[in-house]
């Protein structure tokens, strides 16, 4: 096909065995492009070229390294735009989230992997005195960060930017190669990330990419013998099948999986401020985001008004075209995933849920579209409590006592990210030690960049973002030496 994308393996852009696919844009249900499908061949032909890769790579000094990625960040930077419009086509995203969430947010992480971060530690000399093993002597150590190997990373489809550069930057910054497998609902966006730094100077098979809606295109990157180390974000579900089969061979993972944030809001909470932060799980992707706080705890004193005002707030929002400039919330990424989506909110109903906004399909003729649908009266029994429903869904639970509001929180598959809303400082940081998640939130759904990122329990193994990046895809080595 003269127009279809092509596969990116050992520098080369070549022809797919398997033909091609229509991308989908979920607003317009039109085709955005053609994607590739690989073979399993081409796959495991892409970790080779990785494999053959790494070891110059691995050896190019760091600054050297970092300068590609700088030179990526401004090329990406000077198609921004392009870019933006292209990952909005693909995912449906509103354009504030497509320029700044996504393209915006890939960039920024190009550039913090560009600067050069010290790869040794010195520790302190350790003094053995004459014994039966020996001498005195004084012995020194290094412990050294080299780099895992080659890296699959496969990524997520609600954002097709960040979530592959965050991957991809830190681990060629390491040293490693990389052979990136993108979502099959959105693989475009990442091929033009790897024609920026194919542009930045990146040499031949350190970067790859393969694509593919057979679940064997996954597969091979996972089981090829040229892999050292799987990062994967997506469901709980396809990560423990990954985790499985890293498990026969010892490969490194990195994992970063489903949530289903809680949000304790206690009497004395910033309403207004809890409801601002809740409400993003019905405009942010259009809910489509792990981290969202989809599973609400709220206190008696205040129950009844932060129902009221999230279901004024998801009345307010607009549901629509996200090319529109007003357009707050847009579509989910597929037909599958709408009707995914409603049938959580119909088990709602059979659950015993109030359905207090949304809950029908907006009235639109075209696009995936679900209105944003609160939830009240939930126990956290249901399965719309304990679920990843992964779209602008949200499930209000009442609590009485601090204990009660900890106790609910924790009892969940799920931790990646919870949140606390409380006007007593004290007691927020108190209970955000309490809870069973890599991050807490304290009155913001904010977060820093630099901060560790990733899950407790189901959601996830290991933590990525700012320096912690650089440790999940290294391997600490020691260099020990001594004088006797």
């Amino acid at each position: 096909m003269a127009d279809g994308q092509r596969l990116f393996v050992g520098g080369r852009w070549v022809e797919p065995d398997g033909g091609y696919y229509a991308v989908v844009d979920p607003a317009t249900e039109e085709t955005v492009g053609w994607a590739p499908e690989a073979s399993r061949d081409q796959v495991h032909a892409a970790c080779a070229a990785a494999r053959e890769a790494f070891g110059p790579w691995s050896r190019t000094p760091p600054e050297e390294r970092a300068a590609v990625l700088g030179r990526a960040a401004d090329i990406i930077g000077s198609r921004f735009v392009a870019y933006a419009e292209l990952a909005q086509a693909e995912t449906g995203a509103t354009t504030g989230t497509a320029r700044a969430m996504q393209v915006g947010v890939g960039v920024a992480r190009f550039r913090r992997y560009a600067r050069v971060e010290p790869a040794e530690w010195a520790i302190p000399p350790q003094i053995n005195e004459a014994g039966p093993m020996g001498r005195a002597g004084v012995f020194g150590a290094l412990a050294v960060r080299q780099p895992v190997g080659v890296v699959t990373c496969i990524t997520s489809y609600n954002n097709p930017w960040a979530n592959p550069a965050g991957k991809v930057a830190p681990a060629l910054a390491m040293g490693n190669t990389v052979v990136v497998k993108p979502a099959p609902q959105d693989p475009l966006s990442v091929y033009r990330m790897a024609e920026a730094l194919e542009a930045a100077g990146v040499p031949r098979g350190v970067v790859n990419v393969v694509s593919g809606r057979s679940v064997a295109v996954g597969e091979a990157a996972v089981e090829s013998a040229d892999v050292d180390m799987v990062s994967f974000t997506g469901s709980t579900a396809v990560g423990q099948r990954i985790g499985e089969v890293c498990g026969r061979s010892m490969k490194r993972q990195l994992m970063e999986l489903g949530g289903k944030g809680a949000a304790v809001v206690f009497d004395d909470a910033d309403v207004a401020s809890a409801v601002a932060g809740i409400g993003t799980t019905f405009s942010f992707y259009s809910g489509q985001i792990c981290t969202a706080p989809t599973r609400v705890l709220a206190q008696r004193g205040v129950y009844d008004r932060l129902v009221d005002q999230l279901a004024a707030y998801a009345g307010r929002l607009k549901v629509g075209d996200p090319r529109e400039p007003d357009t707050v919330v847009g579509p989910v990424i597929s037909a599958a995933h709408r009707d995914r989506v409603e049938s959580y909110v119909e088990l709602g109903r059979k659950e015993g849920a109030v359905v207090v906004a949304g809950g029908e399909r907006p009235s639109l003729d075209r696009g995936f579209h679900v209105s944003p649908t609160l939830l009240a009266d939930c126990t956290n029994d249901m399965r719309v409590a304990r679920e990843e429903i992964f779209g602008p869904v949200v499930v209000v639970i009442p609590f009485d006592e601090e204990d009660e509001g900890v106790a609910l929180a924790n009892d969940s598959d799920y931790g990646l990210i919870d949140y606390v809303w409380s006007g007593d400082v004290a007691r927020a940081f108190r209970v955000a030690r309490r809870l069973r998640a890599g991050g807490v939130g304290v009155n913001t759904v904010g977060r820093n960049m630099e901060a560790p990122f990733g899950g407790f329990k189901r959601s996830g193994v290991g933590r990525d973002v700012g320096s912690y990046a650089l440790h999940a895809y290294g391997e600490v080595q020691s260099i020990v030496w001594g004088f006797t």
